[in-house]
């Protein structure tokens, strides 16, 4: 998945601002997260997140992921 739909962006901005969390799956492994922040980086989008139970800082960079789903 190298691009998100409009319709996937829309939702993974409500889930910035409404703080939700988000399963990301990346290489094979999946990271359920609080996204903070769409950035864009040296023409590369991230999503700037906190794991929610040890509050770790994760970037994850969007032409990286595999799927994503909004948990609400």
């Amino acid at each position: 998945m190298a691009q998100l739909t409009t319709e996937q962006y829309d939702r993974l901005e409500r889930a910035v601002i409404d703080k939700h969390r988000i399963a990301v799956y990346r290489r094979g492994t999946e990271y359920v997260v609080v996204p903070t922040r769409l950035h864009l980086i040296s023409g590369r989008e991230r999503i700037e997140a906190v794991h929610p139970t040890t509050g770790d800082r994760i970037i994850i960079y969007i032409d990286e992921i595999d799927s994503l789903q909004v948990i609400r």
